[in-house]
Protein backbone atom coordinates (compact mmCIF):
# COMPACT_ATOMS: atom_id res chain seq x y z
CA UNK A 1 0.00 0.00 0.00
CA UNK A 2 1.12 2.95 -1.06
CA UNK A 3 1.78 5.90 2.38
CA UNK A 4 1.08 9.29 2.70
CA UNK A 5 4.26 10.79 1.75
CA UNK A 6 4.49 8.70 -1.27
CA UNK A 7 1.04 9.83 -2.81
CA UNK A 8 2.32 13.63 -1.95
CA UNK A 9 5.46 12.68 -3.90
CA UNK A 10 3.66 11.46 -7.07
CA UNK A 11 1.23 14.07 -7.04
CA UNK A 12 3.87 16.51 -7.00
CA UNK A 13 5.82 14.40 -9.72
CA UNK A 14 2.87 14.19 -11.90
CA UNK A 15 1.75 17.89 -12.05
CA UNK A 16 5.11 19.57 -12.50
CA UNK A 17 5.61 17.36 -15.30
CA UNK A 18 1.69 18.00 -16.73
CA UNK A 19 2.04 21.80 -16.41
CA UNK A 20 5.67 22.33 -16.22
CA UNK A 21 5.73 23.42 -12.99
CA UNK A 22 9.02 23.37 -10.57
CA UNK A 23 8.21 21.09 -7.54
CA UNK A 24 9.81 22.98 -5.12
CA UNK A 25 7.00 25.96 -5.41
CA UNK A 26 4.14 22.67 -4.80
CA UNK A 27 4.28 22.56 -0.86
CA UNK A 28 1.23 21.95 1.19
CA UNK A 29 0.42 25.99 1.58
CA UNK A 30 0.73 26.84 -2.45
CA UNK A 31 -2.64 27.37 -4.06
CA UNK A 32 -3.32 26.25 -7.49
CA UNK A 33 -4.24 29.32 -9.04
CA UNK A 34 -2.70 31.91 -7.34
CA UNK A 35 1.15 30.26 -6.71
CA UNK A 36 0.83 27.95 -9.46
CA UNK A 37 -1.07 29.93 -11.75
CA UNK A 38 -3.45 27.02 -12.78
CA UNK A 39 -6.94 27.99 -14.45
CA UNK A 40 -10.09 25.84 -14.70
CA UNK A 41 -9.45 23.88 -18.08
CA UNK A 42 -6.25 23.34 -16.15
CA UNK A 43 -8.49 22.27 -13.05
CA UNK A 44 -9.78 19.45 -15.99
CA UNK A 45 -6.74 18.19 -16.82
CA UNK A 46 -5.26 17.68 -13.32
CA UNK A 47 -8.30 15.41 -13.02
CA UNK A 48 -7.14 13.63 -15.60
CA UNK A 49 -3.69 13.09 -14.94
CA UNK A 50 -4.49 11.92 -11.05
CA UNK A 51 -6.92 9.71 -12.58
CA UNK A 52 -4.46 8.22 -15.05
CA UNK A 53 -1.46 8.77 -12.17
CA UNK A 54 -3.38 6.81 -9.39
CA UNK A 55 -5.73 4.39 -11.20
CA UNK A 56 -9.05 5.72 -10.17
CA UNK A 57 -12.09 7.81 -10.99
CA UNK A 58 -12.34 11.30 -9.26
CA UNK A 59 -15.45 11.73 -9.31
CA UNK A 60 -16.83 14.23 -5.86
CA UNK A 61 -17.21 16.98 -8.28
CA UNK A 62 -18.12 19.60 -4.69
CA UNK A 63 -14.62 18.11 -3.17
CA UNK A 64 -12.77 19.11 -6.17
CA UNK A 65 -14.53 22.59 -7.08
CA UNK A 66 -13.58 23.12 -3.03
CA UNK A 67 -9.87 22.55 -3.49
CA UNK A 68 -7.78 25.73 -3.69
CA UNK A 69 -4.05 24.41 -1.86
CA UNK A 70 -1.76 21.42 -2.63
CA UNK A 71 -2.73 20.09 0.86
CA UNK A 72 -6.20 19.84 -0.09
CA UNK A 73 -5.66 17.87 -2.76
CA UNK A 74 -3.22 15.65 -1.02
CA UNK A 75 -5.96 15.33 1.72
CA UNK A 76 -8.71 14.41 -0.34
CA UNK A 77 -6.33 12.19 -2.36
CA UNK A 78 -5.36 10.34 1.02
CA UNK A 79 -9.13 10.13 1.99
CA UNK A 80 -10.10 8.16 -1.40
CA UNK A 81 -6.97 6.13 -0.70
CA UNK A 82 -8.31 5.04 2.76
CA UNK A 83 -11.60 4.50 1.64
CA UNK A 84 -10.21 2.56 -1.53
CA UNK A 85 -8.29 0.45 1.25
CA UNK A 86 -10.96 0.22 4.33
Amino acid sequence: MMSDDELRRRVVEALAEEFELNPEQMGPEATLYDDLGLDSLDAVDMVVVLEKTFGMKLTDEETLRSIRTMNDLFEFLIRLKNEKNA
